[in-house]
């Protein structure tokens, strides 16, 4: 696998650590999109953090069990659904507000989630 132009080889567990390091990041966003102003007029981006908290909900059991197998199975297994909420949210962040924290909020997102994905294919 490479990511960033180096090659990685991971074990599960590993794998596991790095996705969930990642969803820090996806955690963040989400954490700010629910707290914000914004969220309780539009519909839209509420489905975005609720999306983002799924996944990351269905992670939290294999990742406390430390079965890496089970975590690496249901990530793959939820990805498209993040991925959807990434690309919603991208496409509706500018409606929503064009002030700085929106735009990093964005570009964080769409950063830790494209890893992931390079991460679980």
């Amino acid at each position: 696998m490479s990511v960033g132009g180096a090659t990685l080889t991971m074990s599960p567990d590993e794998l596991m650590h790095r996705v969930d390091t990642l969803l820090s990041h996806v955690w963040m966003v989400r954490t700010f999109l629910k707290h914000s102003e914004e969220a309780e007029e539009d519909d839209e981006l509420c489905e975005v953090h609720r999306s983002l908290y799924d996944f990351m909900l269905a992670l939290g059991g294999p990742l406390k069990a430390g079965d890496a197998a089970a975590y690496l199975t249901q990530a793959k297994k939820k990805l498209a659904k993040l991925r959807k909420a990434t690309e919603l949210f991208l496409e509706i962040q500018p409606e929503i507000s064009s002030h700085t924290n929106f735009q990093m909020a964005a570009a964080s997102l769409k950063s830790a989630v494209d890893e992931i994905g390079q991460l679980l294919a």
